[in-house]
């Protein structure tokens, strides 16, 4: 009886030992699925990611990449959670829209980032709010005339919205005028004069407006990194915009809603396993992404696709996704009707 007990045991011990091995992917092929049409940032990013995945993966498999565009990319994450089994040979391209609940939260959408298999992904690296500091002044002082801050046609990105924020809880005395089509437009109109204030991600732009002397930054967005906003060393010493709103933020819906916003900021790129993959498929796809988002060549190439890339663990992501879906509609909307009250377009 004793030498079956020990048998089983070791059969056993040999069956898990076995299921712990890392797969290969020798002679498989991985099909990535991106809900944007080829050529777009999304597209790019996904097939470098992809590349890189695919040359380093054990075994090194195939590649294929299938756009499937449609509904701001519903169409794609549609078919991916309900056609990809999860086999470890099937990933998607996600951005920020597709992990946006007023996105999947539609009757059309039929999938939930925040059950998929996150292996990593990219940040837009943060974002710097920029000032005449001729006019800086006048944020805190309601006798003077607004300071106008710049925004391209259609609702704010996120990144401007620190103006927004900074409007509704530090009273800053700032418009908005809306309209411009390009970042290069807005950068025109600063250095014209036309605005006061506007906010970029792009170095090139930050730093050819830095060596004007004229101008500064006020604040800066952080980017994610290890579980905690971190300043970007490019913006010099910008103060980090959460630490200075963080005593206003005093009610459950305006943290909720600033903490879906600044997730919201920080989040760009990220790819995904689908629901329910295996440990297995799941560890070595993760650990294959963290060596690449150390790699200087990788991440040069990426920032040859945005100058903003700045990769990002499959943790910071999968943190940043469920904040984003775990916010209720209320803060959602909170962020909606604080920018109507500015006299912003929400839609």
């Amino acid at each position: 009886m004793l030498r079956t007990v020990s048998g089983l045991t070791a059969l056993l011990a040999s069956c898990f030992a076995g299921l712990a091995q890392t797969p290969s992917f020798q002679g498989k092929t991985i099909t990535m699925v991106i809900g944007a049409a080829a050529g777009g940032g999304t597209d790019s990013s996904g097939r470098l990611i992809a590349s890189y995945l695919a040359e380093n993966l054990p075994g090194k498999p195939a590649l294929v990449v299938r756009n499937i565009p449609g509904a701001n990319g519903v169409t794609g994450m549609n078919f991916f959670n309900q056609q990809v089994p999860p086999d470890g040979l099937g990933i998607t391209m996600g951005s920020s829209s597709q992990a946006d609940p007023l996105h999947y939260r539609r009757p059309q959408s039929k999938y939930d980032p925040v059950t998929f298999e996150m292996i990593g992904g990219a940040g837009r690296g943060g974002t710097a709010l920029i000032i005449n500091k001729d006019a800086e002044k006048r944020l805190y002082d309601k006798t003077q005339k607004p300071v106008v801050m710049g925004s391209l046609v259609g609702v704010p990105r996120s990144g401007m919205q620190m103006t927004a924020w900074a409007i509704e809880l530090l009273g800053w005395n700032a418009k908005w005028v809306v309209g411009y089509h390009s970042t290069n437009d807005l950068f025109l109109a600063l250095e014209r004069g036309e605005i006061d204030m506007t906010s970029t991600g792009n170095l090139q732009h930050f730093q050819k407006l830095m060596k004007l002397g004229q101008f500064k930054p006020v604040s800066q967005s952080g980017t994610a990194q290890n579980g905690k906003l971190v300043s970007r060393p490019e913006f010099g010493d910008a103060p980090l915009f959460p630490d200075m709103v963080a005593s206003q933020i005093n009610t459950p819906l305006i943290k909720g809603a600033f903490s879906f916003w600044s997730a919201m900021t920080s989040i760009d790129k990220w790819v995904a396993l689908p629901p329910k993959t295996p440990k297995a498929f799941v560890d070595v796809f993760r650990a294959t992404y963290d060596t690449a988002s150390r790699n200087q060549e990788f991440i040069d190439m990426g920032q040859k696709i945005s100058e903003d890339f700045s990769p990002m663990t499959h943790t910071d992501v999968t943190a940043l996704v469920k904040t984003i879906g775990e916010t209720p509609p209320e803060g959602v909307n909170f962020i909606a009707d604080m920018l109507r009250r500015q006299g912003l377009e929400t839609d």
